[in-house]
């Protein structure tokens, strides 16, 4: 992947310091789309769709979040950015703390929504390895086509009825290379509490109270383990809090944008 540019997309017009969105999986840089129309005026906010997924090639490096750090920020940089306001929402999270630890000049600050900085469960790795095993022998997304009912919260899927629908259709534009690339990569992470501990900029932590894959206990961990964090509970959100409500996840990250501001 030492020549693969990832596709970028810029959502929201704006100077100064961008917030550089990574989306979750099996999604791509369309999650972003309903948070940018809740942005204040003057925020630049540019979305990215990583390795094999949206318009991204996959290239040919080994699964791994690091290889995923490497390609967003050669892409930012030959694009000329120079530094940003990293947010990750679950995958992108993961990505997010990688690209921290492994380029912490270019990250102004952190957001982490829906996500967590500790490795998979061995259960949870060997359930990830399976699924990429049968998207790659079978040649479909199918395998993961079942993810968006448990990305959403209880309170979505009763009165949010068409995300779920939404999310069935960016998950079936998914390439089944780039979900099985994904999945390895994602169960081969290490644990990055400690990228927190060290990370000097403002940090917020994201989550939806109706979060079952990463649920508010993960994101306590991230805020305890950060230095300047601050924790935003998204009521009646899952999983997919910036899809389900963008405007509460909109706010947290103008918020940050200010305290980034002034810690500069």
């Amino acid at each position: 992947m030492t020549s693969t540019t990832l596709a970028l997309h810029e959502i929201h017009d704006g100077g100064g310091v961008p917030l550089v969105l990574l989306h979750g999986f099996p999604l791509d840089h369309r999650m972003w789309t309903p948070l940018a129309a809740h942005l204040p005026p003057g925020i630049r906010a540019l979305a990215l769709d990583l390795p094999g997924a949206g318009h991204s090639p996959l290239g040919s490096v080994a699964p791994s979040l690091d290889a995923a750090a490497a390609a967003v920020h050669r892409t930012l940089v030959g694009a000329g950015v120079a530094n940003g306001i990293v947010v990750g929402m679950s995958m992108g999270g993961y990505v997010a703390l990688a690209l921290a630890e492994r380029h912490p000049g270019f990250v102004d600050g952190l957001a982490l929504v829906d996500t967590k900085a500790s490795a998979d469960s061995e259960e949870a790795r060997t359930r990830r390895l399976k699924i990429a095993h049968e998207v790659e022998m079978n040649q479909t997304v199918d395998p993961v086509l079942a993810m968006p009912a448990t990305l959403l919260g209880a309170t979505s899927l009763q009165r949010r009825r068409p995300l779920l629908t939404t999310l069935e259709t960016w998950v079936r534009g998914q390439s089944p290379a780039g979900v099985a690339w994904a999945q390895r990569a994602m169960a081969d992470r290490p644990d990055r509490t400690h990228v927190l501990q060290q990370f000097d900029g403002p940090v917020s932590v994201v989550v939806g109270a109706e979060d079952a894959i990463t649920p508010p206990a993960e994101a306590e961990h991230m805020e305890r383990a950060a230095r300047d964090a601050a924790l935003t509970v998204v009521p009646g959100a899952g999983h997919a809090s910036p899809v389900e409500d963008p405007s509460a996840v909109a706010a947290a990250l103008a918020l940050l944008h200010r305290r980034v501001v002034r810690h500069r």
